[in-house]
């Protein structure tokens, strides 16, 4: 990800939204860390942007006094659009006329044309040196070590933002203007939650980082000083998981169609917003069919609990066995393995020479899918280390756009909420999706004796243009014999 830097002038330097990365173009403002005439530092976070599906801390690539917010928060900011104008110290901070950082000019002048420059470059592979004094390449939340100039933009919606001045996070900064030694969004706000100003923080780590454990360590004496000192009125900065809250409406106030009352209204915004995009258009395009099979899961689950008594700590979990019976169907049923594209002529079928496997993971933030890259060289212990790993990082809110994208194919248990199937919408732009339900005792024939077995319902949907049914159900019927026979189909994986 490259620095969006457009110089104005001498004194200052307007830096527009960075490329994000694995193809996303926008970004929603969740709230500013700073505030008109703050003085920055370089690498130090001056906003959190949501991408899809992850809130992200942008840094800036240069010093200064901030002199101009392009934006405010709930606003969907465009790749290569004015995020923030800064002034050089010392130098007049106001937002200057039309042709300045405030005005169109810097939204949609220069800076189209700085980042049709890095379009042709990076085409090209070309990075030219940087221009520009302060840091280079913008890797979002990591702070942004030298490198190159340039940004990656599209065409904007609309005219650029007015700007605004919100209120700034104190403690961004020391005395001396440097930037704060922390990295973990998760400290900050940690301590924003305890109270905790960091500049007075002492850090544990190298080079002095600030930790958890040092903004733990002060929490008991900022406590302490609350208690003894006057009860004041505090604004409490709103957390990216309350952003889409809803809102109260106007007393009285009435639905015309239905003529109930209205008790709140809710922007369709963050996680919820590219959620909505993404089944819309999978809808909208993906002709879907579904295929479901029960299958006894009983030896499934019995080689389990024994390899769970042998290792307690090492034991697979069922879904990453499931896993890999799904990837040794994919390996002989590759047709799911696909994705259609637009061509000059036409469509075509792209299909790829591994496998990324995507699998649904429920947050307080909302649904989300974590991609386990190269999952087809995995075996059942490893996927099993991959899917934790995943899984925690997005409930903590820390999974990146590149961890949540890059899928070719999905999994989906819906079974932990104690549901026994779905017909699951495909996650565009994939073939198809497998959900597994929850898995249950039920009456089931074996030998022709009527027995209790552990039951399991499988779905498949996938889209009838890249595969016809014999195919699908081909897929279908081997993942289910794998999980009512694991031990023949794993001695071969």
């Amino acid at each position: 990800m490259a620095t969006a830097v457009t110089a104005q002038n001498s004194a200052q330097k307007t830096f527009t939204l960075p490329d994000l990365g694995e193809g996303l173009t926008e970004a929603e403002l969740v709230r500013w860390l700073v505030a008109v005439g703050d003085t920055v530092a370089v690498d130090q976070p001056i906003a959190e942007v949501e991408t899809a599906k992850a809130v992200v801390e942008v840094p800036t690539p240069f010093g200064g006094t901030v002199a101009v917010l392009h934006g405010e928060a709930g606003q969907t900011i465009d790749v290569g659009a004015p995020l923030i104008t800064v002034a050089a110290v010392g130098a007049d901070s106001s937002p200057a006329g039309p042709g300045g950082p405030g005005g169109s000019a810097g939204a949609g002048g220069s800076g189209a044309a700085s980042g049709e420059a890095y379009r042709i470059e990076e085409r090209a592979g070309i990075r030219e040196p940087a221009q520009e004094s302060g840091s280079g390449n913008v890797l979002i939340g990591y702070g942004t070590p030298g490198g190159t100039t340039g940004g990656r933009t599209r065409r904007r919606k609309g005219a650029a933002p007015s700007s605004v001045t919100p209120g700034a996070e104190p403690e961004r900064t020391t005395a001396g203007g440097q930037a704060l030694r922390v990295v973990s969004p998760l400290v900050r706000r940690l301590a924003r939650e305890l109270n905790v100003q960091l500049a007075s923080v002492a850090g544990s780590g190298p080079d002095g980082l600030i930790m958890r454990r040092d903004v733990e360590g002060a929490a008991p004496a900022v406590a302490a000083q609350a208690a003894s000192a006057p009860v004041a009125a505090v604004q409490t900065p709103v957390p990216a998981s309350q952003a889409a809250a809803p809102q109260p409406t106007p007393a009285g106030e009435a639905d015309a169609r239905t003529g109930l009352g209205i008790a709140a209204r809710t922007p369709v915004s963050g996680v919820r917003k590219v959620v909505a995009q993404a089944m819309v258009r999978s809808r909208t395009e993906i002709p879907e069919a579904t295929v479901w099979v029960d299958a006894d899961a009983t030896a499934l689950v019995e080689l389990r609990h024994d390899l769970k008594r042998r290792d307690p700590h090492n034991a697979p979990s069922l879904l990453a066995f499931i896993a890999r019976f799904v990837l040794a169907g994919l390996a002989k049923f590759p047709e799911l393995n696909t994705r259609i594209e637009q061509a000059q002529d036409g469509q075509e079928i792209l299909r790829f020479d591994g496998v990324n496997l995507g699998f649904a993971a429920q947050t307080e933030r909302g649904l989300v899918v974590p991609a386990i890259r190269g999952a087809h060289t995995m075996s059942a212990r490893q996927l099993d280390a991959e899917l934790r790993r995943l899984t925690a990082l997005a409930r903590d809110g820390k999974a990146t756009p590149a961890d949540l994208t890059g899928g070719t194919f999905t999994l989906n248990n819906y079974g932990v909420f104690g549901v026994d199937g779905s017909a699951a919408i495909i996650n565009y732009p994939e073939a198809a999706i497998l959900g597994v339900g929850r898995i249950i005792d039920r009456p089931w024939a074996v030998d022709g004796r009527l027995e209790v077995r552990k039951v399991v319902q499988l779905t498949l949907t996938f889209d009838h243009r890249v595969c016809d049914g014999g195919t699908a159900g081909g897929f279908l019927r081997f993942v289910a014999d794998a999980v009512e026979q694991p031990g023949s189909v794993l001695a071969d994986l």
